[in-house]
This record gives C-alpha cells, sequence and structure tokens, in this order.
C-alpha cells in the first residue's frame, strides 16, 4: 500500500505513432491472409481502445515478421532477375528481326505490299497488295500506313497515318516484322 505522501507510477500513455504501426501491422495481417475477417475486426477494435504497449504487442506479436530485412533482400533479388529476363527477351527478339534497309532517297516514296508493282513486295497473307509507303522528308523518314487491313506498327505502336522513324526501330507490316537500318 502507498502512502498519500508517494509519487504513484503510471504507465506510459501510448503515442499515435505506437498505435498507428500497430494498426498497420494488423491491416498487413489480415492482406496476407493471417488473420480472420472476425479476427481483424476484434483486434482494430482492442487496438483503438488500448491504453499501454503491451496491450498493443499482445495484438501483433504474432504478426512481425522477424527478419524483414531479408525477405526485401529476397524479393528485390527476384525483381532483377526477373526484369533481366525480360530486357534479355527484348534484345533477343531484336537482334533476330531481318533488317530492312531504308531505301535510297528519290522523288517517290517506297510502296510495301503484297502486289507485284510494290518496290518491296512482301509475300504474307498478313500483308496487304498496297500496305505502306517510307519516303524521305525534310531530312526525316516518314512511313505512312496505307489503310492496311492488319496494320502497320512502329516499336508496338499501331501506325495511324504518318509517323516519323529512324535505323533501330521496329516495323512491321501486318505479322512481317523487321527492324529499320541505314545504308
Amino acid at each position: 500500500m502507498t502512502s498519500p505522501f508517494e509519487p504513484q507510477t503510471h504507465p506510459a500513455r501510448l503515442s499515435d505513432a505506437e498505435r498507428d504501426r500497430a494498426l498497420e501491422l494488423i491491416r498487413e495481417g489480415a492482406v496476407q491472409g493471417k488473420l480472420s475477417h472476425d479476427t481483424f475486426l476484434r483486434r482494430m477494435e482492442l487496438a483503438l481502445v488500448a491504453r499501454h504497449s503491451d496491450e498493443l504487442a499482445a495484438l501483433t506479436d504474432d504478426l512481425r515478421e522477424r527478419d524483414r530485412g531479408w525477405a526485401r533482400r529476397l524479393f528485390g533479388a527476384v525483381e532483377r532477375v526477373s526484369a533481366f529476363t525480360v530486357r534479355l527477351g527484348h534484345a533477343w527478339q531484336a537482334e533476330r528481326l531481318p533488317k530492312l534497309l531504308l531505301p535510297e532517297p528519290g522523288p517517290y516514296p517506297l510502296r510495301i505490299g503484297r502486289d507485284p508493282v510494290n518496290g518491296l513486295r512482301l509475300s504474307h497473307e498478313t500483308v496487304s497488295r498496297l500496305h505502306a509507303e517510307l519516303g524521305l522528308q525534310g531530312g526525316l523518314w516518314i512511313l505512312r500506313d496505307l489503310n492496311s487491313t492488319n496494320g502497320t506498327t512502329v516499336n508496338g505502336r499501331r501506325v495511324t497515318g504518318t509517323v516519323v522513324v529512324q535505323p533501330g526501330d521496329m516495323v512491321s507490316f501486318g505479322r512481317m516484322a523487321f527492324r529499320l537500318a541505314a545504308r
């Protein structure tokens, strides 16, 4: 029993930051499937009315990851390997494409299509008879789709009208793909 003259010690009041950390751990536990919906709701209620740190600890001890750094490093490594394989796949695909040499500049653009009268004849069922044309205008190479059925793309984007192209661009006429190259 304490005398009226002895100071009474009360546990420190919870800070908002402590409560927020506990609420976040409970939310993460529910998202990760560690808590049922009812358990999540009950723990949230208890965290909101808790008065002491030990009450919050009892609500979140089973949800804390013991070594978060290890998991973060592992996920980071998997992410880097995955990004590398995607870049490698793009590089591999780009190098395997046949080159399409830009034509000699002239008064008329190079017509591309299935019809034998075109300057570049592509015998593939996805290429229209009169598919596209490629020409030099004002020092820039311009590719124009001629309302082809299966479309023209540059670097994976469909061409509607005209687009500026340059060596290194990937161009597709229907399903026939090429890498543009300078002479």
